[in-house]
């Protein structure tokens, strides 16, 4: 499988009236695990700064599906991988998945811009998080310049 899937935590106050997971936190579960997986990599914000730029993006669009619900609390999955990665933005495709991967109970797709912090501007990705990116990367690197 591509990308990676980072496990999470459904906790009581990620529910509804009904006992299902609400809507709004599924972009919340995506969040955080695509903050702990670049954390990791030393991408993160340490004392209110950035540690490096490339924390410095905005979201251009979100989109997504939901397919079946999330009952109660317990432990999911995040699955995340990059669609494609361009000059200045990044497009991840995810998918909210039980513990065990077998029902996917939601999935989408979302578009990152890195900015420069000075023009809030779009603004190129530095070299280490290209390499980073790498390892998520729905077709590797190799592959895309086969096909051109």
């Amino acid at each position: 499988m591509h990308g990676h899937v980072q496990p999470f935590e459904v906790h009581f106050d990620d529910l509804d009236a009904m006992g299902i997971v609400h809507n709004a936190r599924y972009a919340v579960f995506l969040e955080r695990a695509l903050s702990q997986w670049w954390a990791s990599r030393g991408h993160s914000y340490a004392g209110g700064r950035p540690t490096t730029s490339d924390v410095m993006h905005a979201v251009a669009e979100y989109s997504i599906s939901y397919r079946s619900p999330v009952r109660g609390t317990g432990e999911i999955g995040v699955h995340f991988w990059v669609e494609t990665l361009g000059e200045s933005s990044a497009v991840y495709c995810f998918r909210i998945l039980s513990a065990d991967g077998q029902t996917v109970h939601a999935e989408g797709r979302r578009v990152n811009v890195k900015l420069d912090p000075r023009t809030l501007r779009p603004a190129p990705w530095s070299d280490d998080a290209r390499s980073a990116v790498r390892e998520l990367l729905a077709v590797p690197v190799e592959e895309l310049a086969q096909q051109h």
